[in-house]
């Protein structure tokens, strides 16, 4: 860094806000990075109690500091501080902070509901599917008191005076077939 460099440095630290104010106004980038050095600590200290997490604090730090650098033909040191004004600025960066965190956490959550619902769909076809295949494999008699029984919500009785044979032949018909499908739904399951 050469002499003359060092001397401004030196110079823009000891310098009062409204030089460091007129310097970011007509666009004086060590102004600037003066005004960063003073006061990011003060805005990350901001930042970082609202939000609570150091990393979005940085990014509000550079957001804020570019919207300083941006909008300095803006600043009026009539009408306050410069940490003031970036106290400001601040508040609205950490407001757009907290609503976009906010509308991350529900498109994260439609997303979760949306794939659990898709999921729960998927394992109850695949159930349906798995169930046909099972119903299938039954003796006939078997399956047709299976079938009456849970898709026609008959009862034993109805089954018996629908298919014409003895309420005794149905009862077996159904014990039996419900053993064999949770002998063959088990062996399915343990598969998996």
């Amino acid at each position: 860094m050469s002499t003359a460099v060092r001397r401004r440095v030196l110079d823009l630290r000891t310098a009062s806000e409204a030089v460091l104010a007129d310097g970011m106004a007509a666009g004086d980038p060590a102004c600037l990075a003066e005004v960063y050095r003073r006061w990011a600590p003060l805005v990350h200290r901001l930042a970082g109690r609202a939000l609570g997490d150091s990393c979005d604090a940085e990014d509000v730090v550079q957001q804020v500091f570019l919207a300083a650098w941006r909008g300095r033909s803006g600043y009026r040191p009539e009408l306050g501080s410069a940490a003031a004004w970036l106290t400001g600025i601040t508040r609205r960066r950490i407001a757009d902070a907290l609503a976009a965190r906010a509308r991350r956490a529900t498109l994260v959550d439609l997303a979760a509901s949306r794939y659990s619902a898709r999921t729960a769909s998927v394992e109850s076809a695949l159930d349906r599917i798995v169930m046909t295949q099972e119903l299938a494999r039954l003796p006939v008699p078997q399956r047709t008191v299976l079938c009456l029984a849970f898709y026609e919500d008959l009862t034993q009785p109805q089954i018996a005076e629908r298919t014409g044979w003895p309420l005794g032949t149905v009862k077996s018909h159904a014990r039996r077939g419900m053993q064999r499908l949770s002998l063959r739904l088990g062996l399915v399951r343990g598969q998996g």
